[in-house]
């Protein structure tokens, strides 16, 4: 791994705020010429701490007005039964986020569905169906707070 300067910090928060800030602007903001700026993304970006670019869009304007966490419990644990929900998952598209966790459940499921007769369509016919899963649990959000970063970058030596 690379050593990170305030620089590469400045850079990365900037960009975590606008991903679509002309290099030029960025350049300004933190105090590089554009060229030495350029190199620096690129390098941020090889190193895999610029994961991507993507544009953010807006749940309710999608119609997606019910999001769903869901909490689920595996019987059989193993690797090989870990890859296979994980793939399941991966390929639904209101899946929006799943993490494996430790607790009570194995692993913490966000769809975003238009309601809530979608929402028992997406359970039943897709995370019921996939074998292991024995027990699903449902937390429904009321209003959303805040759903993304800007990640802490302070830490990053």
């Amino acid at each position: 791994m690379a050593a990170y300067d305030a620089t590469d910090r400045a850079i990365l928060d900037r960009l975590q705020v606008d991903g679509r800030i002309a290099n030029v602007d960025l350049a300004e903001a933190v105090a590089l010429s554009p060229s030495a700026c350029l190199r620096r993304v690129r390098a941020l970006e090889q190193d895999g701490l610029i994961a991507g670019y993507r544009a953010e869009l807006d749940r309710a304007r999608l119609g997606l007005d019910l999001t769903v966490f869901i909490e689920l419990k595996v019987g059989q644990h193993s690797r090989e039964t870990a890859a296979r929900i994980e793939s399941v998952l991966s390929e639904i598209p209101e899946v929006v986020a799943a993490h494996v966790i430790s607790g009570s459940a194995d692993f913490l499921v966000e769809v975003a569905v238009a309601n809530l007769a979608a929402y028992e369509r997406l359970l039943i016919d897709r995370i019921l169906a996939i074998p292991a899963i024995v027990d699903a649990r449902s937390t429904f959000a009321i209003r959303t707070v805040q759903t993304r970063g800007p990640l802490p970058v302070s830490q990053l030596r």
